[in-house]
C-alpha cells in the first residue's frame, strides 16, 4: 500500500505497520473463503488442474457477477511472472470451455452455467507489489486484467489496492458515441434516450480509477474488481440503473430513487435510479459516487 499509512487512535496515535503474508498460501486460503466480498467472485475451486502438455495448476477459479470467468493468481511479493503465468492458464480456459461450463453447472447449476460471459474472461492478480513495467505490461494485453496489491495491519485487519485495471474489450470501448449507449439507433424516437445513455456511460466512466465496463445482452456493467453500477437497455422515456450504495442510507424520491432488495431485476444492485433527463443525471452523480467507494 504504498503512500497508506494507518493509525491506530485508541489510547493516543500509534502507526499500525503494514506487512506481508508470511507465506503465499495465507493470501490464497484468506481470499477463497470470503471472495465475494474481497473481489466480487463467486468461488469455484483451489488448485484447478489444467490438462496441457506442459501441466500447471490454477490457483483459483471463480465467475464474476456478470457471468464471466475468472482466474485469480497469488503472489506473496513481486512477481515478474505472475501477468504471464495467468495469460497462460486464460488461454488455456477459453480453449477448453467445456470443462468450465462443466465446473459451473456441479457448483452452481444449469442456469449459470448457460450465462457464461465468453467475451470478457478475467485474470486478477493479487501480490505484495507489482512494478511499474506491471501496469505498462496490462495495458498492452487484449484481455481483462486487475492487478491487485494487498497488505496486512496488524492482526485483524488487511487492505486491497486496484494498482491497474484494463478491460479487454478495447474495440467496444473506440465505437462512435451512439454504439456505445448500447442502444438502438433505428427508431427516431430513440434519439433523446441515445444521447441520455452516453451521458450517463461518460459519467460513470468518470467517476473514478480503474473502471472498466462489461456489456451482456439485458445491461451494461461498470466495475472496479466488482460492479458499481449496471444500466439496463432504456424503455421508451427512461433509464434504469442499478447501484451498490445501500438503500437505506438514502433519501428515497418517488420516480427517482427505488429500494429493489430481493426484488428481480437485469444486473446487480439494490438500489435503483430512474434517468429521464440530464438534471436527473446531475442528481444521481453523488449516488454514483457512493456506489462506487462502496465497490
Amino acid at each position: 500500500m504504498v503512500g497508506l499509512k494507518l493509525f491506530n487512535t485508541a489510547g493516543g496515535v500509534s502507526e499500525v505497520m503494514p506487512r506481508l503474508a508470511e507465506v503465499e498460501a495465507d493470501v490464497q486460503d484468506l481470499i477463497e473463503a470470503h471472495m465475494e466480498t474481497m473481489l466480487g467472485v463467486r468461488f469455484l475451486a483451489s488448485e484447478y488442474v489444467i490438462d496441457c502438455v506442459d501441466g500447471g495448476r490454477i490457483d483459483s477459479l471463480g465467475i464474476d457477477e456478470n457471468f464471466a470467468p475468472v482466474i485469480v493468481e497469488y503472489k506473496r511479493g513481486t512477481d515478474a511472472g505472475v501477468i504471464n503465468q495467468g495469460l497462460y492458464y486464460m488461454a488455456w480456459l477459453v480453449a477448453h470451455k467445456d470443462a468450465f461450463r462443466s465446473l459451473v453447472r456441479d457448483r452452481l447449476g444449469a442456469p449459470a452455467a448457460s450465462q457464461i460471459l465468453w467475451s470478457a474472461p478475467r485474470l486478477i492478480c493479487v501480490a505484495g507489489d507489482f512494478t511499474r513495467y506491471d501496469a505498462h505490461a496490462v495495458r498492452e494485453h487484449r484481455r481483462s486484467i486487475d492487478l491487485v496489491r494487498y497488505r496486512y495491519f496488524g492482526k485483524d485487519h488487511v487492505g486491497l489496492e486496484t494498482v491497474a485495471s484494463v478491460t479487454g474489450q478495447s474495440a467496444a470501448a473506440r465505437r462512435g458515441r451512439r454504439h456505445a449507449a448500447g442502444l438502438p439507433t433505428g427508431r427516431r424516437q430513440d434519439g433523446a434516450m441515445v444521447e441520455l445513455a452516453a451521458a450517463v456511460d461518460e459519467a460513470l466512466l468518470g467517476v473514478g480509477d480503474g473502471i472498466t465496463r462489461v456489456q451482456r445482452k439485458q445491461y451494461r456493467a461498470y466495475q472496479r474488481l466488482r460492479n458499481f453500477a449496471c444500466v439496463c437497455l432504456p424503455q421508451q422515456t427512461k433509464l434504469l440503473v442499478y447501484l451498490k450504495a445501500d438503500p437505506q442510507g438514502v433519501d428515497l424520491v418517488p420516480g427517482f430513487t427505488r429500494d429493489v432488495t430481493g426484488l428481480g431485476h437485469h444486473g446487480t444492485g439494490d438500489l435503483e435510479v430512474q434517468l429521464r433527463t440530464e438534471r436527473d443525471l446531475e442528481r444521481a452523480q453523488d449516488l454514483f459516487r457512493l456506489s462506487y467507494a462502496a465497490a
